[in-house]
Order: C-alpha cells, then structure tokens, then sequence
C-alpha cells in the first residue's frame, strides 16, 4: 500500500506534487511515505477533534462539565509541554523516524482506548477515562511533532518541504469535510457513528505508523543535550527568540475561532451546530489553502507568516464590527464568510511556522529547536488563552479585538525575521 522507494513512477508522482524535475529516488519514495503518513494522522486529527467531537461524545455519556472543559487543554499543552524532555531522547537516537513511528503507534492506542471507553462507561468514569487516554494521545501527539522535522529535514529537500505538508494537509482536509457535513446534518444523532469514527481514527494513526516505518533514513549525528543546553541555544541564538515571539502572537489565529462563533449566536443557539461549522470552515479552507501556503512557503515562509498574520487580524476586526453594526444576524452567510478567512489564515500560519522552522534549524538539531519553540509555545498557549478568557468577560467581541491585535502585532515583527529558504 505504501509506495516503493525506489519506484520510478513514485518519482514522477512526487516530481508532480513539488513542482521539480530530476528529483533523487530516494527522496521522491521517502516524500511519498511522508505524504501518506501525514495524510492518515491528519485525518485522525479531524476524526479526534477535542473541540467538537469528544466534547460531544462526552457530552451524550452524560460527562461532567469539567472533563468536557479539559479536552482542549489536556491535547495542546499535552502535546507542548513535554518536547524538551523528549528532544533529549531523540539527540540520543540514530535513526529519528522510530520516534515518529512508536507516537504514531501510541496514539492510535489511545485513540483506540477512547472509543472503547464511549461503548462502554458513561459518567464521570466515562470523563475520567477519556480525558487520561487523550493525555496519553497527547504526549504521543508530542514525539511525532518533536521527531517529524528532522526526519522531514533529512528526507526532502528545502524546497520541497512546504509542499509535502501542504499537499498533504489538503487530501486530509477533504475526508474531514465528508465528517463535518455527517456533524452538521444529522448523523451525529448516532452515538455509535461517533464513537465509529474515533476508532477509525485509531486505525488510521497504527496504519501511519507501518507507513513511516518504510523511510530511509540516513543515521543521525547524535548529541546529548539537557535542560541548560537548551536554556543556551534559547540564550544565543537571536533569530530564534524572534521566531518564537512570531509564532507567539500568532497563536491567536488558533485561539480566535470559538470566539467568533460564540459572537455569531450571542443567545447561545445551537452550539454542536456551530461546532460542526467550525470543523467544515477549518476544513475547506484547509483544503483550498493548505498546498497553496505550503508551495508559498518554499518560496518565502517569512512572508507567509506576515501575510496569514495580517489576513487573521483583519478578519477579526471584521467580525467585530460586523457585529457590533447588527450585520450578523441579518446575514447568516457573513459570520460563516469571515470564519472561512480566519482558517486560512490559521492554516497558512501552520504551514510557515513548520516549514520555517526546519529551514532555520541546523542538521541533526532540528528536534532540539523544535522542542525549545513548542515548550515556549505551550507556555504562550496557556498565558494567551488566559488573557482570552478574561477578555471575554466583557464580550466574545473584546476577546477578538485582543486577538486581532496580538495577529496584527505578530504580522508585523515577522518582517524583521531572516529569510531562510535559500536554494
């Protein structure tokens, strides 16, 4: 099922996707792999989706509250907070890819676990149970992000990078709008479909994981690092504090969409319909969007961070003022229209940030940047998503005009980064 390495037609459908020509048969089987790989565990993150579908699924087991409120953030901070610990162990590792594979595994596991838990528990077990097997996925989720970009790194060129993960990100995206369209018209009145599709996602990440498990890779450089080396790197090099002030203000393109939906039904209305708007307008713009950033991204991901920045923080200062001129409930298309923009521009902040990364970060050290950046980003996660919710004290609307600002703000500092891709 997974493509031969050395196929020549593998080449020539790679050498397609890239854009390139003359392309090494090694890195055309490998970006094959990746693509497919990718493309599964993308899907198992639609399947998954904290926000939409464990949070109804616990809702209909009749969960407390306070489990459905520690979905989102057990899954970000789980999947951020542990990478310094784990670039430890990937320094030490001469083949990265069995990182990638063994969290791939786990999480399939675990998202296996949860769908059992949905057949069988209900209550504050059936919370309980759900919420420590999504930890689980979660730190899991955390090695595959820690591991992917350096095999990435070694795998496919410069160039090319952006348009593996975009490529790969729009296939995704175009099975999860099948799933959303099920959410939105009725088919969720089928716990089972639910709890279906949660264990789909599980085959999904143990078949990824086969997939990956074809690479060839060639052996690392290993290094042994601990805190104290990664509190140096963070200390000396400039560009990376930049790059993570970047990406830190940049968060509220990913933070800002609840809250826009919640200021298009300011009466509550009917909140799993909105929900399941939210995964189809993440999901279309995914798929229009995601292969165009990515390609845009081998060009210039500096560019591309200024660019969805400012896109995101138009389009929440544009909801806001629609809102507070009455269009909102007038138009049912307006608030729809601007959640759409709002995805792309998320989704194009997703393809720079990963893709400048890996550019920027030295060989064999990609695991060590990438855990430095995502354990501040878990940090900036919390604060952010904190400063949010005090906002919206006094309003879905304030929450977006802090967002829009922090989006503005981020557009603008990515101008002073350096540009990486250099061909």
């Amino acid at each position: 099922m997974s493509p031969a390495p050395n196929s020549g037609h593998s080449k020539s459908i790679f050498a397609r996707i890239v854009g390139a020509e003359d392309l090494p048969r090694t890195e055309s089987g490998n970006g094959l792999r990746i693509i497919l790989a990718v493309t599964m565990s993308k899907i198992g993150d639609g399947l998954i989706d904290p926000k939409l579908v464990l949070s109804w699924l616990l809702t209909a087991l009749g969960a407390p509250a306070y489990f459905i409120g520690a979905l989102v953030p057990i899954r970000e901070a789980g999947a951020l907070l542990p990478q310094l610990l784990l670039a430890s162990g990937l320094g030490r590792m001469r083949h990265r890819k069995w990182m990638w594979v063994a969290g791939s595994a786990l999480q399939g596991a675990a998202a296996l676990a949860i769908a059992f838990s949905g057949l069988v528990l209900s209550g504050w077990m059936a919370g309980l149970a759900i919420c420590a097997a999504l930890a689980v996925l979660a730190v899991a989720r955390s090695a595959c992000s820690v591991s992917f970009k350096e095999v990435l790194g070694k795998s496919v060129s410069k160039t090319h990078r952006g348009a593996v993960t975009g490529f790969a990100g729009s296939v995704a995206s175009a099975a999860v709008v099948v799933f959303a369209m099920w959410l939105i018209f009725g088919v969720q009145t089928s716990e089972i479909v639910v709890v279906g599709a949660v264990a789909g996602a599980g085959l999904l990440w143990l078949l990824a994981a086969l997939v990956f498990a074809g690479l060839t890779e060639q052996d690392s450089r290993r290094y042994y690092s601990n805190r104290s080396e990664f509190r140096r790197l963070l200390h000396e090099d400039w560009y990376l504090r930049r790059f993570i002030l970047v990406r830190g203000l940049l968060v509220s393109t990913a933070l800002a969409p609840p809250y826009l939906v919640l200021l298009s039904a300011p009466e509550g209305g009917a909140v799993l319909e909105h929900l399941g708007a939210l995964v189809l307008a993440s999901a279309l713009a995914s798929l229009l969007s995601s292969y165009f950033w990515g390609r845009l991204s081998d060009w210039s991901s500096r560019r591309v961070l200024c660019l969805s920045g400012l896109i995101g923080g138009l389009a929440m200062a544009a909801m806001v003022v629609l809102a507070r001129a009455g269009l909102v409930g007038q138009a049912i298309w307006l608030s729809p229209l601007v959640l759409f923009v709002l995805m792309i521009a998320y989704h194009g902040v997703r393809q720079a940030r990963s893709t400048y990364l890996v550019d920027m970060a030295p060989r064999d050290f990609r695991g060590a940047y990438s855990a430095v950046v995502n354990t501040m980003i878990g940090t900036i996660l919390l604060v952010a998503g904190l400063f949010g919710g005090v906002l919206s004290y006094a309003g879905p609307d304030a929450a977006l005009v802090g967002f829009a600002a922090m989006s503005l703000l981020g557009a603008g500092l990515a101008l002073t980064l350096r540009e990486v891709e250099k061909r």
